[in-house]
């Protein structure tokens, strides 16, 4: 699904040089559940979103199910964000005068898919997600937990072969952000394959590897057990 050799991220020249990544070779198979881990400037999230080609590396190869993305034009690579990925914020990222429906449905806008089919898709989205009887509510009658399940809805609506999650529970109380990891668990089970990136050891408990990450490097990486 994703592999990638030698990837450096470095941003500015000079004295003001910044590694953010150094080297990095790694692979994700399809159905994995990875948590990526790090403090703060360790290059967890400079390696998300180089995976979600959100950004580009200085040098390396990055190859999506096979395919080099270097080699993609903008409009192409657009194209992948849209329909192979989906994206999951710690700020959820949704429009605030739109219903659930409609935001779990906006990414539909940019295919050739029917309005009648996006409002199915986008109904049974929000029944996967437990929220069926909420979209027509806008996020500002929604709890965070509610927001974040829109927002898996919407990661989940073209159905991506992978989805990344940049702190999922960072805005989120205990309690919601273990019904959040349980349904993303659920998803896992069935078949989605996740990375996440977090800086809390009990979210990434629930991922079957974790990663971890300092300077911009892998320092460990693990498969968990569970019991």
């Amino acid at each position: 699904m994703i592999r990638i050799d030698n990837i450096s991220r470095i941003y500015g020249s000079g004295e003001s040089q910044v590694n953010a990544l150094l080297d990095v070779s790694l692979t994700i198979k399809e159905n994995e559940f990875v948590a990526i881990m790090g403090t703060s400037g360790s290059g967890k999230s400079t390696l998300m979103n180089i995976l979600g080609c959100l950004d580009t590396p200085s040098r390396g190869e990055y190859l999506l199910s096979g395919e080099s993305v270097k080699d993609i034009d903008d409009v192409s690579l657009s194209q992948i964000r849209n329909q192979k990925i989906g994206f999951i914020f710690q700020t959820f990222h949704l429009l605030p005068r739109l219903s659930a429906l409609n935001n779990v449905t906006l990414p539909l806008r940019y295919s050739n898919c029917s309005p009648e089919e996006a409002q199915r898709r986008g109904l049974e989205m929000l029944e996967k997600v437990g929220l069926a009887s909420r979209a027509q509510h806008t996020p500002n009658e929604m709890s965070g937990g509610q927001r974040q399940r829109v927002a898996i809805a919407r990661a989940l609506i073209n159905r991506p072969k992978v989805i990344f999650a940049d702190e999922p529970t960072g805005n989120l109380d205990s309690k919601t952000s273990l019904e959040i990891m349980k349904l993303l668990s659920a998803l896992h089970t069935e078949g989605q394959t996740l990375v996440m990136v977090t800086h809390e050891e009990d979210i990434a408990a629930f991922a079957q590897r974790i990663i971890r990450m300092r300077d911009g490097q892998i320092i460990e990486d693990k498969i968990c057990i569970k019991q």
